[in-house]
């Protein structure tokens, strides 16, 4: 006899390890299910450097390149590459639409806005990574 097993979103999608990593009431580490593991996804791609992860090392986003840079529009375009560039080599149940940044404050904060669509789902998600520049000794925002 055969029966018919409605899909569900974590068929398509998946189910890992939440991040930042958390330990559940039993003791053993939380997961993530679905669309929120595409977004946890890509927290981890942009949170990671390369080299970080022992046999991984090119995972991860090269916007860790730019922390000491200065924040200028230059800046501004190295990140939006970086973080396409990352998406799309590391999460590829996301359609990227678009990566934009937005200088935050006058505290070394850029906000990096990433609108996606998840692939399977055709859910359009949006999502904002806080990036925390670390202006160079002396130098202040708006004097450089």
């Amino acid at each position: 006899m055969w029966s018919v097993r409605k899909m569900s979103e974590t068929d398509f999608l998946g189910r890992g390890i939440d991040f930042p990593f958390v330990i559940d009431a039993k003791g053993s580490f939380g997961f993530a299910e679905g669309v929120i593991s595409v977004e946890k996804s890509i927290l981890m791609i942009l949170s990671t450097a390369p080299g970080e992860r022992a046999f991984r090392p090119n995972f991860g986003c090269l916007i860790w390149e730019l922390l000491y840079e200065s924040i200028t529009p230059s800046l501004f375009g190295r990140m939006e590459m970086y973080v396409r560039q990352a998406l799309e080599m590391w999460e590829p149940r996301i359609d990227l639409e678009q990566v934009s940044t937005i200088d935050g404050s006058e505290f070394g904060t850029v906000e990096i806005e990433i609108v996606y669509k998840v692939k399977d789902t055709n859910d359009r998600r949006n999502l904002v990574f806080p990036f925390y520049v670390i202006p160079a000794e002396g130098e202040e925002r708006g004097l450089s």
